[in-house]
């Protein structure tokens, strides 16, 4: 079954352009929602976490503070590898455990970091969601940072949009309209129809 890597920067839109292709019966294995579901209370990713950063990554009600914890691992790189050791073996076991069970024309697998991982060879082709760092920071602002030096460094953690685009076999601008971004999803659903 052909598979398909998603990626872009954060805050990019990759979830959108993700549903798009579901409502064509395109599998989608998603590791943002992986990675989610590893940090659930009970799970060991976040005992593993809470023993890593301590009691401030943890709410009253023992789920992970995910602000606490962007504001530890954006601040400091190390601290983010270790997030990343815990987390990223897990999330890509179960991503395989997904992808093995998929139906459908095609399988995509959204994974936001796939410049930097080894994900990358799993995939017959990498479609990037891009759009400028002013959308992308807009978004991020209105999501997920506190303020806009935070929001800069969540976009700086990542790989560059350059090196994105430059794995990229295929392309969708995201800074335009849902109708626009719609008519690309159709396109290149039709493509990898071809392909598969």
């Amino acid at each position: 079954m052909l598979t398909i890597g998603l990626t872009g920067g954060i805050a990019s839109g990759k979830s959108t352009v993700a549903a798009m292709f579901a409502d064509h019966g395109v599998a989608i294995i998603d590791t943002d929602v992986i990675a989610h579901e590893l940090v659930l209370p009970g799970m060991p990713a976040l005992a593993e976490i809470r023993a890593q950063f301590g009691e401030r990554v943890l709410q009253a009600d023992r789920s992970l503070d995910r602000r606490a914890l962007r504001e530890i691992v954006f601040a400091d790189t190390a601290k983010r590898r270790q997030l990343e050791s815990i987390l990223h073996p897990r999330i890509r076991d179960e991503a395989l455990r997904q992808s093995a069970g998929a139906k459908g024309p095609y399988r995509m697998i959204v994974v936001p970091l796939l410049v930097e991982s080894p994900m990358r060879e799993l995939m017959d082709r990498v479609l990037v969601v891009d759009c400028d760092q002013q959308v992308q920071t807009g978004r991020l602002l209105e999501r997920d940072a506190e303020s806009e030096d935070q929001a800069r460094r969540m976009i700086a953690s990542q790989a560059s949009r350059a090196a994105r685009l430059a794995i990229a076999d295929d392309i969708i601008r995201n800074d335009r309209t849902l109708e626009d971004t719609r008519r690309q999803v159709d396109a290149l659903h039709q493509q990898y129809l071809s392909l598969s």
